[in-house]
């Protein structure tokens, strides 16, 4: 009896952690030192590639509520998270070197865990396997999962719109519609703008600023022409984006009663309609830059954005045709995928998912039901996201107030609201005396 882990970065060293803990003998694969995907560079585990902040800490925060469930159920990363921070306001930081450093002595010093230092090639036949190979799965590997999921459910890259709350769309400047009524009323927002609007919005969004991106990446931006990132269409004529995402045929402005020049679609990204996906606006500006030249649209003045357009690299399945709610995958229920692979997008996502899959592992074995946590908690609405089978165009998502079914009656106020979001989330975890 031991479960089999591939990977040992955030989400494999929580998953081998909490098997080892509840003494179940842990096989832990890493292919450090002896090869780098081109982003690593330290040959320690849960290394922290980009950023070296956890996000906010606060228990009214997104990050913070689900750093907090972690906590709960026992995270080593969170452990040592606190036992290295630095100062940074209210977020949670860390030294990068000494997390990973504390990280790998603990996973390295466990009994019950034996690190294995080699390439994993081929999917482990073994009893309990959980794969956490990241967001950069060598090319080997990713051709063995392929080839388990069929390719067509394995994506590469990561070209992704940005998503904000209902709530903070100007409906005194959009109207509910779909394309020459085709569809319900409520299909689609429209967020129309007229000839000088719409011209100046083109101008900003050639010159704003671009994320920079790893050499690796820049390599293979070409794969990105069949969902072309706006700037990138925007810079190839003064129309071309009036005639592509932002086309306004069959639309009529009920404010105006007439066709708009230009118009944005944005579209329900959940079922309880909180969230909506600025449809075709794939994008790698700044962050920073997306709040300032997406708010130059009249609806999206005051927009409050959920989660940002990225463009990277980024290996991860198609996890709702593919994956069961406990990270496990539906023709084979004893094999897990955990971490940026499943569709979770941060470093604590990654290892929120992880730590569950040690959970269901162990519960394997002992022949117990599977920790499926409810959408009220911000760890079981990541999991809700990662195998809804109602999702037709599947995109990695991170920990926000918006995946989590509100509260009634609503409370206006945001910071209030948040706060009793986190409350009935806790208030769930300690029913289960955690």
């Amino acid at each position: 009896m031991s479960v089999t882990i591939v990977g040992a970065g955030l989400a494999g060293c929580e998953a081998a952690w909490q098997c080892a803990e509840s003494g179940v003998p842990v096989k832990l694969y890493e292919m450090k030192p002896a090869k780098f995907t081109p982003a690593h560079k330290n040959p320690d585990f849960a290394e922290l590639i980009c950023s070296n902040s956890l996000k906010a800490a606060r228990l009214d925060s997104a990050a913070g509520l689900m750093k907090e469930e972690m906590r709960r159920l026992g995270s080593l990363l969170l452990r040592v998270a606190d036992e290295c921070a630095v100062p940074a306001g209210g977020a949670l930081a860390v030294d990068r070197n000494i997390f990973a450093a504390k990280a790998t002595a603990a996973i390295r010093s466990h009994p019950n865990i034996q690190v294995i230092e080699r390439e994993v090639t081929e999917i482990p036949e073994d009893d309990v396997v959980i794969i956490a190979s990241g967001p950069l799965t060598s090319e080997p590997l990713s051709k063995a999962i392929g080839e388990l999921c069929g390719n067509e459910f394995l994506n590469f890259h990561d070209a992704a719109a940005p998503i904000v709350t209902a709530e903070s769309i100007d409906m005194s400047c959009a109207f509910a519609a779909s394309r020459y009524d085709r569809g319900g009323d409520d299909d689609y927002i429209n967020c129309p703008m007229n000839k000088e609007q719409y011209e100046a919005f083109q101008q900003e969004l050639v010159n704003a600023e671009r994320a920079p991106l790893h050499e690796f990446e820049r390599e293979s931006v070409k794969v990105y022409e069949g969902c072309m990132p706006i700037e990138i269409l925007a810079s190839r004529g003064k129309d071309a984006i009036r005639y592509g995402p932002m086309k306004p045929v069959g639309l009529r402005d009920p404010n105006t009663g007439h066709r708009p020049w230009a118009n944005l679609q944005l579209r329900k990204e959940n079922r309880e309609g909180t969230l909506y996906n600025l449809v075709g606006f794939q994008t790698n500006l700044k962050f920073g830059e997306q709040k300032r030249v997406f708010g130059m649209i009249p609806a999206l003045k005051n927009a409050e954005f959920m989660r940002y357009g990225v463009m990277h690299r980024n290996t991860f399945l198609n996890s709702p045709k593919l994956l069961n709610g406990d990270y496990s995958m539906i023709d084979h229920p004893n094999m897990f995928f955990a971490g940026q692979i499943t569709g979770v997008e941060g470093y604590m996502e990654s290892a929120g998912s992880g730590l569950l899959c040690g959970i269901n592992a162990i519960r394997t074995f002992k022949g117990e039901d599977r920790l499926i946590l409810p959408e009220i908690t911000m760890l079981g609405a990541l999991q809700h996201h990662v195998c809804n089978r109602e999702t037709k165009d599947f995109q990695p998502m991170g920990a926000n107030f918006g995946i989590l079914p509100p509260i009634e009656p609503k409370i206006r106020d945001k910071r209030e609201r948040y706060a009793a979001l986190s409350r009935r989330s806790l208030e769930y975890m300690d029913s289960l005396g955690l």
